[in-house]
């Protein structure tokens, strides 16, 4: 049965609200109880479409971009929680060498795009030109131009080739943003998350926006347009998500059969080793 048709689908619309793109409305937060059964649901459906990828050999690129602190590292997460590693693998590139940027701008990027049966998530892509590049002065005028001249017949190319590609931008306001850096800042678990990049982004909010508008204007095309994510509600923003992802992928239900473990081999004369010739991780807890 198509995951179309669940109950929980039309649950789900019911507990969002009816204005998802309004990043001022004053929705109640989903109760905790509510939010993990819906993910729990959709992870099962996520195990579905894993296995039919596998089966049908399938070739499926999601691209996750969008503002520093909004949630892309979240949903990928959960997306990735109940998933074989083999099967769904997580791309995030660090800044290029010397040697990849004297490279075709795409050459990094297509060694990790998916064979046969695999799904890749890039967090962040290759569209880190037409964001951070632009935005910090990191690559020259031409380069920009050249990208958006460039990107749209690539990701033609790529979706003439059998590759199946979404495309995300996780949305999320001023004011969110702020909140959600000055909970790592006060977080000593979290201050990784925010690099020198991040800060600097803050500072230049309007240019990154800009550079948003841009980057739509020229790169959300009808073979592989831009899905917006409304992210100032991290939970919603991972069950919307999610759900969508399901969506757009026609899939059926391989799940195999409950599996019955054989008997237990006997000993036959075998003596395990002794435990004083074997180093244990001491006990602390």
């Amino acid at each position: 049965m198509s995951h179309k048709k669940k109950e929980y689908e039309k649950k789900g619309s019911a507990q969002s609200g009816s204005n998802k793109n309004d990043h001022d409305d004053n929705r109640k937060k989903l109760k905790k109880h509510f939010y993990e059964s819906e993910l729990k649901k959709l992870q099962i459906e996520l195990v579905k479409l894993q296995e039919w990828i596998k089966h049908e050999g399938l070739k499926v690129v999601i691209l996750f971009e969008g503002r520093d602190a909004a949630g892309k590292g979240g949903v990928i997460k959960r997306i990735t929680q109940t998933l074989n590693p083999r099967i769904c693998k997580v791309v995030a590139l660090g800044t290029p060498t010397e040697k990849e940027k004297s490279q075709w701008y795409f050459q990094r990027y297509a060694p990790n795009l998916p064979a046969a049966g695999e799904m890749v998530l890039f967090d962040r892509s290759w569209y880190n030109r037409a964001g951070v590049e632009r935005v910090m002065g990191f690559c020259t005028d031409e380069e920009y131009r050249e990208f958006f001249r460039t990107c749209p017949e690539f990701e033609r190319m790529l979706i003439r080739s059998g590759i199946i590609l979404i495309k995300y931008y996780f949305s999320v306001s001023n004011e969110e943003q702020e909140r959600r850096f000055q909970s790592r800042i006060n977080d000593r678990a979290k201050r990784w998350k925010l690099s020198p990049m991040d800060l600097e982004s803050r500072a230049r909010w309007v240019e990154y926006s800009k550079a948003k508008d841009e980057m739509f204007k020229y790169t959300d095309i009808k073979q592989s347009p831009w899905w917006v994510v409304n992210a100032d509600d991290k939970k919603r923003a991972r069950l919307n998500t999610i759900h969508h992802l399901l969506s757009v992928i026609p899939y059926k239900d391989l799940t195999p059969e409950p599996v019955k473990l054989p008997p237990r081999q006997q000993g036959e004369g075998y003596v395990r080793a002794p435990f004083s010739d074997q180093t244990f991780v001491p006990e602390v807890y």
